[in-house]
């Protein structure tokens, strides 16, 4: 018996693990494990299982004609592994490589080892573009470019085997979450492969022409930007996938410069998780080790503010309403959450960090943990960008659109008000029936002088010899370099 063990890979086609394993001649058992491990660490939350699960129900509602499905278990991944090769003697197990948190990490290790002494051969398959065992970048676009290009990997699913089996109760019948499973909450973007196809589909044939546009734009990007991140996430389309699509309509289209965007950030999306994989310490302390004697005391009433999205900038706030309520925010408004957090708050990213993973419908490991330390501008490698809250109220939402959605108690505002509501009068207040301090918070701190401080502090670090001396490492370790780079 073989096991083809699904992670982040949340679908049938373009699967080398599957492929590889309906290749030989034993048969093979599809397998899915919610682990109470994985559950307990901070970075998990009930909207990803449950992308997950109907995930899987999407996938074996596909496999009915094979009269086969993926059979879920609910377990530590070793006492399940154990139990199915006492079943059934365990030939091989067939997985993608999984770019995790340290607990994932850990297990994957533990794992290897105990597959290693019972004589399972466990078959990983890297997967993103992600090379792992790299110690620098050297010739990584090149090899990204490669995969990106090569064939796609599409199971023969006539092969599944009919199997009379069934999960034994111990390892998910008494599951006491079961409930959670009944309904998948309409707020959430529909999980499965057909979703994602369509979802890729309506933006490469339709959407496209205005991605660049409104990339940035608090509410437009919502119906503009690609909406694939919690597909790439949980694998319900591979990155290949999506990579060949759009270059194949990039020779057809007129909107060839949005599809070649589109497509450079597939590839920033890869390298982000390349980074993570490479620096695991991403997930607890600065990269930069020249950092860690800055002191950004932490201040609950500041983080319980920002967590609720009641710190009394309505862009902020509707962005933090925005991603609790619907699992989405773009990128612009991702790194605004952040930056407002470390340098307005001037509270460490590691305070807020496992908050907006648990929301992040797409939470992908790899790149969650890169970006907060980008934002928060600890890496000495990146320009320092403090966000001024007005300025990309006025920008990204000039006519207050996304703010009135998400802010109901200020939607009766002018919206030269609706960006900078402490200006009102108390004549106003009654006017538009927005009391500061009732309806609406004041503001928790005074902005200018805020966002001074971050940035006399920040700039001052990036000269410190420690902070210098790593921010050579980390260029070095995860930048590509020609020879007259290295020469020079």
């Amino acid at each position: 018996m073989n096991i083809v063990w699904f992670k982040r890979d949340l679908r049938l086609r373009d699967h080398a693990p599957l492929c590889e394993a309906l290749a030989g001649e034993e048969r093979v058992l599809l397998v899915y494990i919610f682990e109470p491990s994985v559950q307990a660490y901070p970075d998990w939350s009930w909207r990803h299982a449950q992308f997950q699960y109907f995930s899987i129900q999407a996938m074996n509602k596909d496999l009915e004609k094979y009269s086969a499905k993926v059979h879920i278990f609910f377990g530590e991944a070793r006492d399940i592994f154990a139990h199915l090769h006492t079943e059934f003697g365990l030939k091989g197990v067939y997985s993608h490589q999984e770019t995790g948190n340290k607990l994932t990490y850990d297990r994957d290790i533990a794992l290897a080892s105990f597959f290693k002494a019972e004589g399972i051969t466990w078959h990983e398959t890297p997967a993103q573009g992600v090379q792992r065992g790299r110690q620098d970048r050297q010739g990584w676009s090149e090899a990204w470019e490669r995969d990106m290009q090569a064939p796609l990997q599409n199971p023969d699913l006539g092969k599944l085997q009919p199997l009379e089996f069934e999960v034994p109760v111990d390892f998910w019948a008494t599951y006491k979450h079961q409930k959670k499973f009944k309904e998948y909450p309409k707020q959430f973007q529909p999980a499965g492969e057909e979703k994602a196809w369509q979802c890729l589909k309506t933006f490469a044939n339709k959407r496209i022409p205005n991605y660049l546009k409104h990339l940035s734009e608090a509410e437009a990007s919502r119906h503009f930007c690609s909406r694939l991140s919690p597909y790439l996430a949980w694998g319900n389309i591979s990155t290949r996938q999506v990579y060949q699509y759009c270059q194949n309509k990039s020779e057809k289209t007129a909107s060839k410069r949005n599809v070649e965007a589109f497509l450079a950030r597939l590839r920033w999306r890869s390298h982000f998780i390349q980074k993570f994989e490479m620096e695991e310490r991403y997930e607890f302390e600065h990269l930069n080790k020249g950092y860690a004697t800055l002191e950004q005391p932490l201040n609950l009433a500041y983080l319980d503010a920002w967590k609720q999205g009641k710190t009394g900038f309505p862009i902020v706030d509707a962005s933090m309403r925005c991603v609790i309520a619907t699992g989405y925010l773009n990128f612009r408004m991702r790194a605004m959450l952040v930056s407002f957090l470390t340098h307005v708050l001037w509270q460490p990213w590691q305070s807020g960090v496992h908050h907006l993973a648990k929301y992040f419908l797409d939470y992908e490991t790899g790149i969650h943990y890169c970006q907060f330390q980008m934002q928060a501008g600890v890496l000495g490698t990146n320009t320092i960008r403090i966000y001024n809250p007005v300025k990309q109220s006025q920008e990204q939402d000039e006519k207050g659109t996304f703010i009135r959605q998400w802010l109901p108690e200020l939607a009766h505002l002018p919206t030269a008000l609706l960006h900078k509501p402490w200006e009102m009068t108390a004549m106003e207040q009654e006017m538009y029936h927005c009391r500061l301090g009732i309806e609406y918070p004041l503001p928790i701190v005074e902005l200018k002088p805020a966002m001074q401080k971050a940035s006399q502090i920040l700039w001052s670090f990036r000269k410190l010899p420690e902070v210098l001396q790593e921010n050579k490492r980390i260029l070095h370790r995860h930048i590509e370099h020609s020879v007259k780079d290295e020469q020079e």
